[in-house]
């Protein structure tokens, strides 16, 4: 039994929503995304108070999969709703002495370090900002979004003895003490 699952996705006004034989269509002021659901979960659109709902049910409730493949499915579609309205943005702080970030048309250029360049290709849907060495960036997809912040994050980790390297924006880095000098008689 899926708690996330059981509750209802409010459709706000100016989403348009189709099903269609376990395709789920959802277009907004943002754009269109389309996500497949599992065969085992129905999807239905209803109407109460005036206002759209979407509901998820599973058929076997019982089962540990089908219950987490409930609750994926209703998270998932809940999070295309906010994306074609809202959108999603996650940023990037590019930090140490020589670290540079640039965005030019649809690629990142980092300079982290290393002996030449990084290009970063952005897929279509994705826009990249670069601010004050802060990089943000932004789609309706969540997925896509996350996965481009952390592989341009997986470039350069951030060390544990400086802090230099890619990070979240409010990501708290443990530091390390270093090595302590030899005494001298």
């Amino acid at each position: 039994m899926s708690r996330i699952g059981k509750q209802p996705i409010i459709v706000p006004s100016g989403v348009e929503v189709v099903l269609d034989n376990g395709l789920v269509k959802i277009n907004g002021p943002k754009g269109e995304l389309n996500y497949s659901a599992h065969p085992m979960v129905k999807i239905d659109l209803v109407e109460e108070n005036g206002q759209k709902q979407i509901i998820v049910t599973a058929d076997a409730t019982d089962d540990k999969f089908i219950g987490a493949v409930w609750g994926t499915t209703r998270a998932n579609i809940s999070n295309i709703v906010t994306g074609v309205t809202q959108g999603f943005e996650k940023k990037l702080e590019v930090i140490g002495v020589g670290y540079k970030a640039s965005v030019s048309g649809n690629k990142i250029k980092l300079e982290l370090g290393f002996s030449h360049p990084i290009e970063v290709v952005l897929p279509d849907g994705i826009k990249a900002v670069v601010e004050n060495e802060t990089i943000t960036i932004s789609g309706i997809d969540k997925q896509v979004v996350g996965e481009i912040a952390a592989n341009i994050r997986a470039l350069r980790k951030p060390e544990p003895y400086k802090g230099k390297g890619v990070r979240y924006k409010g990501e708290v880095v443990r530091k390390k003490v270093g090595k302590a000098a030899a005494k001298s008689e």
